[in-house]
């Protein structure tokens, strides 16, 4: 008995250690200013985003609005984050090289790496399932915020399809113009 004991809080302490070091592991790496106006046809800033937009529904991305680009800029970059999922920040969507000539970006991006209906942006991996594409909010209890985060930068990355959250934000370090955020909130 005094065995289990032992191995049962052996693997619970590896348990814990790597819930700890997935919550330390998955912050964001920039930081930038808010200097972005971002809204949403679909809902509110800080509202309840629609069922439609989740993965209890269509799960299909929302349409985004940027107001006053930059004139320097080259692309824009979007990633999605649920702020209050049990291990921490979890991302469900990445997508950079969208034209800085888009100024609405529309409802429904394709499910595909490369989304040539935007300029050939590129969807990478999310944590969410490593998809290539977005995955709506679906928290597994309560309520939960995401956030969308807008970056616009003076670069267009070459960065490889299956990069995620961390190499994409690695990569922008620097290049940041304007940075604007959309929060919307979703039930279970």
């Amino acid at each position: 008995m005094v065995l289990f004991m032992k191995g049962f809080c052996a693997v619970v302490a590896l348990i814990v250690a790597f819930v700890l070091y997935k919550r330390m592991s998955i912050h964001d790496y920039i930081n930038p200013e808010v200097n972005l106006e971002v809204t949403s046809g679909a809902f509110e800033d800080g509202g309840m985003i629609p069922k439609k937009y989740t993965g209890r529904g269509d799960d299909i991305s929302p349409p985004i609005k940027l107001k006053e680009i930059d004139s320097k800029a080259k692309t824009i970059a979007i990633i999605m984050d649920d702020l209050d999922h049990p291990l921490g920040t979890f991302n469900h969507w990445v997508i950079w090289n969208i034209p800085a000539s888009v100024r609405e970006i529309p409802e429904g991006i394709p499910h595909k790496k490369i989304v040539h209906s935007l300029g050939n942006a590129v969807q990478g991996k999310s944590q969410y399932g490593s998809k290539h594409y977005y995955r709506g909010p679906k928290p597994p209890f309560g309520t939960h915020k995401y956030v969308f985060k807008i970056y616009v930068l003076d670069i267009v990355l070459n960065l490889n399809q299956d990069s995620g959250k961390e190499k994409l934000q690695k990569a922008m370090e620097g290049h940041v113009l304007q940075y604007g955020t959309l929060k919307g909130y979703c039930s279970r």
